[in-house]
């Protein structure tokens, strides 16, 4: 979700976030991943404007940063 809505394809996620597109697909897939390979995906989500919101009640999410 949080790749779509900041419009980045599976290939381009995989070289901002220095990984392979596999690596991505099985991300999405639910698949486990090294921690190390999750934070590399985390921070290009990051720079591209994503925000990740911890749990509070109603389940972890995502959300688009504001613009200013």
């Amino acid at each position: 979700m949080a790749r779509v809505a900041v419009g980045l394809g599976v290939r381009e996620l995989a070289e901002k976030s220095g990984v392979s597109t596999n690596t991505i697909a099985r991300l999405e897939r639910g698949e486990p991943l090294k921690e190390s390979t999750v934070r590399h995906i985390r921070a290009a989500l990051e720079a591209a404007g994503v925000e990740f919101i911890a749990e509070n009640g109603g389940g972890a999410g995502v959300r688009l940063r504001k613009s200013e």
